[in-house]
């Protein structure tokens, strides 16, 4: 059974952020599913990933293609075809218990700057933890990750 890790961004953009969690991910062994609720600004993402440093480069591809299957990271606005056991949401995407429940984990990152994410945040939050889920919030505001609470 997976947990829900709840990612505040308050000092860092999601570009800058989201990389390093799916480098984690990959190291961890695991295929990821980055789930966004809009097309357009997965295809913006897609973007800034290829144009990352050359030291870190991310393997990935836009839900879409011939072999998503095969994608060790695939942006996606549904489910994804890439068998992942890691799921990052972003942009309020949504999740659902059974799919926390299915993954090895699943990463919720929403911006600490925009009230309506911080709100939605913690709609899912509370969806999440009433169905059973383990979840845990981390929090970036001394400029570092910190657990901040878990259920």
């Amino acid at each position: 059974m997976g947990a829900a890790f709840f990612y505040h961004l308050t000092h860092r953009r999601l570009e800058d952020a989201l990389p390093a969690l799916l480098g984690l991910s990959l190291k961890a062994g695991w295929k990821v599913a980055v789930r966004g609720p809009d097309r357009g600004r997965l295809d913006w993402l897609d973007q800034k990933l290829w144009l990352g440093p050359d030291d870190g480069f991310l393997p990935h591809g836009l839900a879409g293609g011939p072999h998503d299957a095969l994608q060790p990271i695939l942006l996606t606005t549904a489910a994804a075809a890439n068998d992942p056991q890691c799921l990052m949401s972003v942009d309020g995407a949504q999740v659902s218990p059974q799919e926390v429940q299915a993954m090895e984990r699943v990463c919720i990152l929403f911006d600490g700057g925009d009230p309506d994410a911080v709100q939605q945040a913690r709609v899912q939050w509370k969806t999440l933890t009433d169905a059973g889920c383990s979840a845990q919030y981390w929090s970036e505001e001394t400029g570092r990750w910190e657990k901040k609470a878990e259920k």
